[in-house]
C-alpha cells in the first residue's frame, strides 16, 4: 500500500493518492491533474477511481478530466448530485482497491453531501481516515457555506452528530488526513500541520469536548467572511468545468504594452503577481498586487473581480504558474500578460504608483517624519487575540478591506501591517488603487516589529 498527499499551499489545500497491487485511487485532486497520471505512471499503476469528498467551494476541482483521461470512476457520497456521470455511493459502502479497502462514510455537516473515507490496510485493519472538510486538525468544517434550503444551523447539528457517531469511535491510531490546513476560509483555525491521528484530535480539538448545542454555537460563530468566489466554485464542481488547457491556452497571450492598454481601456483588471523586492514595490496604476510566493489562490479569489476580465503582469517565466492558480480557483478569463514586464509599461509612457517598503527598523523613523501616519492592521482578529496587537493600531482585516476603506482617509499616510508582509502588500494595493495618497507595508510584518519594538504590542 503507497499512500501520498499532495499539499498545496497557495490553496492550502491537500489532495491525495492511494495504491495497492497497481490500482490506485486520487481523492479530491486538483484541476491541474498531471502530478497524479504522473505518479501513476511512475508506479506502473492505473487509476481506477477518484473519490470526492463534497461539492468544494474553495477550488475547482479536477474530476471530470481524470476520469476522461484514465477511465476511472467518480465517486460521491450519499446526497450528491452531480451533473455529470458517478457513482454515488451509500453509506458503508465499500470499494476494493487492489488488497486494500476503502469505505465511504456519509458525514453530512459542511454539506448535505459530505463524506469521509476509510481506508484499510492489506490486513484489512483501518489505517487512515481522509476526513475532507468535516475533521480539520484542531477544527471542523464550517457549516455555513448552506447546503440547499438547511440553515447553518441545522448543518451544524448534522456535523456534531457526524462525528460522534461516524468518527468518534475510530481507533485512536488512525491517521487523519484532513482536506485543508491553516489559511483556508473553509474553518476558522485550522492547524499548520497536515496530517494528525484521531486519538490526538480527541485531545486537542475543541469540536470532540462540546455537548451539541455548545458545538452549534462554536461552528456558527466567528467564521472569517466566505469569500464571494466559494459560491460560484461549488456550483461549477457540480455541473463540470471546462478543460484546464483550453484555459491555457487563451491566457498565455504575451501582450505588448499597447495591446494591454487598449484591454485595460475596455475593462479588464489588473493583477500584479510580482515578489517584492527593494524599498517601493512599483505597479501599474489601479493593479493589485499579489504575490505568487504565498498563498496566492486564497487572496486572489478574496480580492479580485470574478466579473471582470484580467490582464496579468508576472515575474518572466512565471505566467503559466498564475493562470493555473487562478483556474484552480474557477477564474478562467485570464486575457494575456504583460510582454517585457513593468519596465515595458513605464517605457511606453504607461502610469505607474509607488507602495513603500518598510523595514520595522525604519518604522518608528517614518511616523515621526508624518505624525498623521496611521497604523493599520489587516490580520483577523482571532490572529490579534492569539500573537498580540500594537495599542496605536487601526484594524481591518484584509478580507473586509475594500467594504471598510470608507473609514479611512484617503489623505493620510497609512502604515499597513501583517503577521509576515504577505498580507499587508496586498492590502496597500488594494488602497493605492482606491486613490490613497501614501501607503506603506512592513516587511516582516508583526513577527519582524516584535523583534523590533516588543514595547509596542499588548497580548
Amino acid at each position: 500500500m503507497f499512500v501520498r498527499q499532495f499539499y498545496t499551499p497557495c490553496l492550502a489545500q491537500a489532495s491525495y493518492y492511494i495504491e495497492s497491487a497497481g490500482n490506485a485511487a486520487v481523492i479530491d485532486p486538483l484541476r491541474d491533474i498531471d502530478c497524479y497520471i504522473d505518479l501513476a505512471a511512475q508506479q506502473k499503476a492505473i487509476i481506477r477511481y477518484v473519490f470526492i469528498t463534497h461539492f468544494h467551494a474553495d477550488f475547482v476541482s479536477g474530476q471530470l478530466e481524470l476520469a476522461n483521461k484514465t477511465g476511472a470512476t467518480i465517486i460521491f457520497g450519499q446526497e450528491a448530485t452531480p451533473a455529470y456521470p458517478a457513482l454515488i455511493a451509500t453509506d458503508d459502502e465499500t470499494f476494493s482497491l487492489g488488497a486494500c479497502k476503502i469505505k465511504v462514510l456519509h458525514t453530512p455537516g459542511h454539506t448535505i453531501e459530505s463524506a469521509c473515507f476509510l481506508l484499510h490496510d492489506e490486513q484489512n485493519n483501518p489505517y487512515a481516515l481522509f476526513s475532507g472538510d468535516t475533521l480539520f486538525i484542531g477544527d471542523v468544517g464550517r457549516p455555513d457555506l448552506l447546503s440547499g434550503n438547511l440553515d447553518a444551523k441545522t448543518l451544524a447539528g448534522m456535523l456534531y452528530d457526524s462525528i460522534e457517531r461516524k468518527i468518534k469511535p475510530l481507533p485512536d491510531n488512525l491517521i487523519l488526513y484532513p482536506g485543508h490546513g491553516a489559511g483556508s476560509a473553509c474553518g476558522k483555525k485550522l492547524s499548520n500541520e497536515t496530517s494528525s491521528f484521531i486519538g490526538a484530535q480527541k485531545v486537542i480539538n475543541p469540536a470532540f469536548m462540546m455537548n451539541k448545542e455548545d458545538f452549534i454555537e462554536f461552528v456558527t460563530t466567528d467564521q472569517p467572511p466566505a469569500p464571494a468566489y466559494f459560491f460560484k466554485d461549488a456550483k461549477i464542481n457540480k455541473w463540470g468545468s471546462p478543460d484546464l488547457s483550453d484555459v491555457l491556452t487563451a491566457g498565455m497571450r504575451p501582450l505588448k504594452p499597447e495591446a494591454f492598454r487598449k484591454e485595460l481601456e475596455a475593462g479588464a483588471q489588473v493583477l500584479d503577481t510580482r515578489n517584492e523586492g527593494g524599498a517601493e514595490h512599483v505597479i501599474i496604476k489601479n493593479a493589485i498586487h499579489i504575490g505568487l510566493d504565498g498563498q496566492f489562490a486564497i487572496w486572489a479569489g478574496s480580492v479580485i473581480d470574478f466579473e471582470k476580465p484580467l490582464l496579468l503582469v508576472c515575474d518572466p517565466g512565471t505566467e503559466k504558474a498564475a493562470i493555473t492558480r487562478l483556474a484552480r480557483i474557477g477564474f478562467d478569463q485570464c486575457l494575456g500578460y504583460l510582454e517585457g514586464g513593468i519596465e515595458a509599461w513605464e517605457g511606453s509612457g504607461g502610469e505607474v504608483c509607488s507602495i513603500g517598503i518598510l523595514s520595522p527598523e525604519l518604522l518608528s523613523k517614518a511616523m515621526l517624519q508624518d505624525e498623521t501616519c496611521v497604523l493599520l492592521d489587516v490580520r483577523r482578529r482571532a490572529e490579534l487575540e492569539e500573537k498580540g496587537s500594537i495599542d496605536a493600531a487601526f484594524n481591518i482585516p484584509l478580507e473586509e478591506l475594500k467594504k471598510g476603506l470608507n473609514l479611512l482617509n484617503k489623505e493620510q499616510c497609512y502604515i499597513v501591517f501583517c503577521a509576515g508582509g504577505y498580507r499587508s502588500l496586498i492590502a496597500a494595493s488594494i488602497m493605492k488603487c482606491a486613490g490613497f495618497r501614501t501607503v506603506h507595508s512592513v516587511e516582516g510584518g508583526i513577527a519582524a516589529i516584535k523583534l523590533v519594538h516588543p514595547d509596542w504590542l499588548s497580548i
